[in-house]
């Protein structure tokens, strides 16, 4: 019974059919698009939103079950919650915006367990200034603290690191990393930021239009998406339909027909021959073929194609191919830039890449789309 356990169903205003758990210690990142529900789950949890049918328990105590008419008000849920703005008071002290959300301590106590949170997130030395003359790193660790100061038994994180550069949300990912080690309560992050998921959570919720779609290790979903809807909501962009056409479980091989082409694939003998499939492989198992030396790979799945796009960022090539056995569906993959000038990989140019077969994952075929 420990830890946290929400179920939401409705049709309107907002459609929800959502379940999940969260473990005490551990980080459950909610992802997926705008108006994906995230939010909206958040507030349930929190109290300030009631679904038309759910039921939210925490630690065996329950906060809402609409089928047994119950509903604990918000400001009796012991939760602490990080807004995607922090919310501070721009009048008080770092110091003053943590103590205030200590009113279950007394009077005497409260400045010296201020002070602790304040030193458990690193802003020791700055008890004294305003929001204002904080960066937006150093807010967003007075708010963790002040959320952390009302002795939750679950943390709500909304979008805590969209505010701030680049650089300061990296530092802030190690951060929040090495604080959550020392907590022992559920964690949950809303963001529709796959890395940042993948690089916190332990475990994630893949929302579409308010439906739980798929639960999992990061790199599980990720690899191993549930459907070509999860796939795509994931960005995983090299998404093709397929047939299958054999297996040689001597070699622990599936065949799929590719659009008249052979892959060979993991052995997947739940999929029997003739069944149609949608397929994928990550970005990150399309490996370019080297024009110095053979690399590694190479006897795996190679596609020849014509070189489309590149896109530089900083020191990453985006690469699209467009396959000679099929140009109408182009496979996308990345290399350091170094490694694309040195192939001389530019638009028009001839290229071969081999599609490492045990991340090809099969998936049931998705549904046709309506023109």
């Amino acid at each position: 019974m420990e830890g946290l356990q929400v179920e939401v169903h409705q049709d309107a205003p907002i459609p929800l059919a959502a379940a999940f758990g969260c473990a005490p210690g551990e980080v459950l990142a909610l992802v997926g698009p705008s108006g994906s529900g995230k939010t909206t789950l958040l507030r349930t949890i929190a109290g300030t939103y009631r679904p038309r049918a759910g039921r939210v328990v925490v630690n065996g105590e329950t906060w809402l079950d609409t089928g047994a008419r119950m509903e604990r008000p918000c400001h009796r849920r012991a939760v602490g919650m990080v807004f995607q703005s922090y919310a501070l008071f721009p009048h008080l002290t770092a110091l003053q915006n943590i103590t205030a959300a200590l009113g279950h301590l007394r009077r005497r106590e409260c400045a010296a367990r201020a002070r602790e949170l304040l030193a458990l997130v690193h802003l020791s030395g700055l008890e004294n200034r305003k929001p204002c003359a904080l960066s937006g790193g150093q807010q967003q660790r007075v708010a963790v603290a002040r959320a952390l100061a009302r002795e939750p038994k679950v943390l709500l994180l909304d979008e805590p690191f969209s505010a701030v550069d680049k650089a300061t949300r990296q530092r802030l990912y190690r951060e929040i990393a090495e604080l959550r080690q020392g907590l022992n309560m559920p964690v949950i992050l809303v963001t529709h930021d796959i890395e940042e998921a993948t690089l916190l959570a332990d475990r994630l919720v893949v929302l579409h239009r308010g439906r739980s779609l798929q639960i999992g290790p990061p790199e599980e979903v990720i690899l191993r998406p549930a459907t070509a809807e999860v796939a795509r909501l994931l960005d995983l962009r090299n998404v093709f339909a397929g047939v299958v056409s054999g297996h040689l479980p001597e070699r622990k091989l599936t065949l799929l027909d590719w659009e008249g082409r052979q892959i060979e694939v993991p052995f997947n003998p739940q999929w029997p021959v003739g069944a149609r499939v949608t397929w994928v492989v990550p970005d990150g198992f399309v490996v370019l073929h080297r024009r110095d030396r053979p690399s590694r790979g190479e006897h795996e799945n190679p596609i020849a194609g014509t070189i489309e796009t590149v896109l530089t960022i900083g020191h990453t090539a985006h690469v699209t191919l467009r396959p000679e056995h099929d140009a109408r569906f182009p496979i996308h993959f990345s290399v350091p830039a170094h490694v694309a000038r040195r192939n001389r990989i530019s638009p028009g140019v001839a290229a071969t890449v081999s599609l490492l077969t045990e991340a090809i994952h099969l998936m049931p075929a998705a549904p046709q789309r309506q023109e």
